[in-house]
């Protein structure tokens, strides 16, 4: 009988790739409440906060830092296509470095919380994600609405 599942074979039909094997825990964890089993879960909150602190600023500083960087590029060369690459180049490179590091921060975090006694068996990288980009728009509209102010189009003074 041939294994042909991608389950089984990492989604190739004659046999799997390197590194595609599922993961096998070895036990499911317990939970003792003891004082270690506590600072693990302290570390996995705050691992979680480092992750969505990391993934909001995916949505604002780094953008915005890297057009402040293609501004003065623009204005120490006198060429747009200069300053557009660059800026837009740095924003690939520091948005993909931070997703990096956020993979990264999941994968420990998924750690934490087995040590703390949890079954945690998957991440929260998506799920921080999408917060973190419904976070970003809550903000980004109360500072147009509020702070910036839409201006008299919107409500007028009559």
């Amino acid at each position: 009988m041939p294994r042909n599942d991608p389950t089984d074979t990492g989604g190739l039909f004659l046999g799997r790739r390197p590194g595609t094997r599922p993961i096998r825990y070895r036990d499911t964890p317990v939970r003792k409440g003891t004082t270690r089993q506590r600072a693990d879960d302290w570390l996995a909150f705050g691992l979680l906060v480092a992750e969505v602190l990391l993934c909001l600023t995916l949505w604002g500083p780094q953008p915005a830092g890297w057009l402040w960087v293609g501004g003065h590029v623009q204005g120490w060369t006198h060429n747009i296509e200069a300053a557009i690459t660059v800026a837009f180049t740095g924003m690939l490179i520091t948005l993909f470095f931070t997703l990096v590091i956020v993979k990264r921060l999941d994968h420990s975090w998924r750690l934490v919380r087995r040590a703390a006694g949890h079954n945690q068996t998957t991440g929260v990288v998506e799920r921080v994600f999408v917060v973190s980009a419904g976070i970003a728009l809550i903000a980004f509209t109360f500072w147009f609405l509020v702070i910036a102010g839409p201006g008299p189009q919107l409500a007028p003074t009559h």
